[in-house]
């Protein structure tokens, strides 16, 4: 299975842990874990409890006092483990240069 997923990947990931707040859109419904991974698409979000796949969701990553935020969408699910999230298009500019910033920073972090 992980093979078919990273086949899809249209981004490097990087191992980057930045504290997560992941908010279902129709619910309203907050969840708070962190990341293992982060690229300019999506994240994976570690956590015992995570949403449906499918579901629309609000994500805030944060790192320090700088915060990324953008809509996304629940592409997998690990039960009891956690969740791929893929952010919606377009990422608003400065919110990607935020995002950008932490990749850099974690180039060598590649997984």
């Amino acid at each position: 299975m992980a093979d078919v997923i990273s086949n899809r990947r249209n981004a490097p990931r990087y191992a980057l842990i930045l504290i997560a707040a992941v908010i279902d859109m129709e619910s309203e419904a907050r969840l708070s874990a962190r990341t293992s991974d982060v690229s300019r698409t999506g994240c994976y979000v570690d956590t015992l409890n995570p949403m449906p796949k499918g579901k629309a969701v609000y994500v805030v990553l944060s790192r320090g006092e700088e915060v990324f935020e953008a809509r996304g969408r629940v592409m997998y699910v690990s039960a009891g483990l956690g969740m791929g999230i893929q952010f919606d298009e377009p990422i608003d500019p400065e919110q990607l240069r935020i995002l950008d910033r932490w990749i850099e920073r974690g180039e060598n972090l590649r997984l």
